[in-house]
């Protein structure tokens, strides 16, 4: 089930706002400039389905959302318990980073946690199949999918360098523990 724990910067483990309600995630997310959606897709792929044929199977959806959000590029993140890189994967995006433009992911498969640091506070969106975020532009976020990370997800950039992490230099990802 998707949800988003919201909490102080300087308090961690006490939940100022927790809800499952996508209509409420969807509200406080709006606040600070984040888009998320629920997609009721009725695209169905085997756990086994290669990048090309999720893009060719997303296709239609993809095309709507960048025609409205001006993106040029998608691609196809798949993360796996056996890959041996997951480790290493995953510590580098545990690190408080932004980018240079929006960053939209729909989870195809599987789940992970966008953690967004705004405002003085912390965002803990957990995502799951069928959720789409918009990160915008600059925001500090991290992603984490846990020890055993098990998604895949649909890249969308406007171009590919603004998929490059500015990290930020605060470790503060490592006082907000979320998978």
């Amino acid at each position: 089930m998707s949800r988003l724990t919201i909490y102080e910067d300087s308090t961690p483990g006490v939940a100022v706002f927790c809800s499952e309600d996508p209509v409420a995630v969807a509200a406080e997310l709006t606040k600070i400039g984040v888009d998320f959606a629920r997609w009721e897709s009725p695209v169905h792929l085997a756990d086994d389905a290669g990048a090309e044929e999720i893009l060719a199977a997303y296709r239609p959806y993809l095309d709507a959302l960048m025609g409205a959000t001006g993106a040029g590029s998608a691609d196809v993140v798949k993360l796996t318990p056996d890959n041996p890189a997951a480790p290493a994967l995953r510590e580098k995006f545990l690190q408080e980073h932004t980018h240079s433009e929006d960053e939209i992911r729909f989870f195809v498969q599987g789940s992970g946690h966008f953690v967004i640091h705004e405002n003085g506070r912390v965002y803990d969106a957990g995502c799951e199949q069928g959720d789409l975020l918009r990160v915008p532009a600059n925001a500090k976020h991290w992603f984490d999918a846990g020890e055993s990370p098990s998604f895949t997800a649909l890249r969308v950039f406007t171009d590919t360098s603004g998929w490059v992490a500015q990290f930020t230099g605060d470790n503060i990802s490592t006082r907000f523990p979320v998978a």
